[in-house]
């Protein structure tokens, strides 16, 4: 496997982390919304996908371990971090890799912005469904046992040292301002009207990147429908479906890096549903 090693890079809200490795096209990955999480949810993802692609995978801001932004921020900020992200490294176009709200994000980045993405993964991706959500409304900070726990949940037996990603992940919570940021965030995201404006089906339509969709057959916060419905709006999208939950990359990360690397690295992407 190619070597993956955390970097910074600043940016107009402060310093993000980063991790990158890897050699040819460049890969961005984008993660979900949980407190703890960070670029590193990609970890058991990174190494298979470093040895034919640049990966590069951000802390979001607002997440992870760089600088926070200290308003109520919106999901147009979220998009433009990755368009500033690209700009600070000199990528033109990516290919761009979301889960869950990550992959919410790549797909108003590729709505927006169509130059920016090569391919496109959406990973059971948010927006699909303006319902909130009672893990955003109910929040309240991990202990360390609970994030040893949801590991435990949604990776395969015996792969990760729980201890060790435990300590890893708790660590992010001790950064000044990271409750108060990730606060400001929840307040945002999970607002009805917000969640509204941002909807993605009417923008499905006109996504042009190549696009493949990953998701769980189990998923218990984006229902499999929403894969089909998904499936049936973007004019060049193909599905592949896991037997896993919601958090296909950890819970299933063989095969999810197969079918990405597959996708990624094929001659030519899908011309049609």
């Amino acid at each position: 496997m190619a070597e993956v090693e955390a970097r910074w890079v600043t940016l107009s809200h402060g310093r993000t982390r980063y991790f990158a490795g890897g050699e040819g096209p460049p890969c961005i990955l984008l993660h979900g919304v949980g407190y703890t999480a960070g670029g590193d949810a990609w970890w058991l993802n990174w190494g298979a996908l470093s040895e034919r692609l640049t990966v590069l995978a951000p802390d979001f801001m607002g997440w992870g371990l760089g600088d926070r932004f200290p308003r109520e921020y919106s999901f147009a900020y979220l998009v433009d971090f990755v368009r500033e992200f690209q700009d600070a490294l000199g990528i033109e176009r990516a290919h761009v890799v979301g889960h869950s709200m990550g992959g919410w994000v790549a797909a108003l980045l590729a709505y927006e912005s169509p130059t920016r993405v090569d391919r496109l993964v959406l990973v059971a991706p948010g927006g699909l469904a303006t319902r909130t959500l009672r893990s955003m409304t109910e929040f309240e900070p991990p202990t360390l046992e609970a994030i040893r726990a949801q590991w435990a949940e949604h990776t395969p037996p015996g792969l990760v040292d729980l201890d060790a990603v435990a300590h890893r992940d708790f660590a992010k919570t001790t950064v000044p301002g990271a409750l108060e940021a990730y606060r400001l965030i929840l307040r945002h995201m999970n607002d009805p009207l917000h969640r509204q404006r941002y909807h993605l089906l009417r923008r499905l339509p006109h996504i042009a990147a190549p696009t493949l969709l990953i998701w769980g057959r189990k998923d218990r916060v984006n229902a499999f429908e929403l894969a089909e419905e998904a499936l049936r709006r973007l004019p060049r999208a193909q599905l592949v479906a896991l037997d896993a939950d919601h958090f296909v990359p950890t819970e299933v990360p063989e095969a999810f890096n197969r079918a990405v690397l597959e996708f990624l690295t094929a001659e030519s992407g899908p011309t049609s549903a």
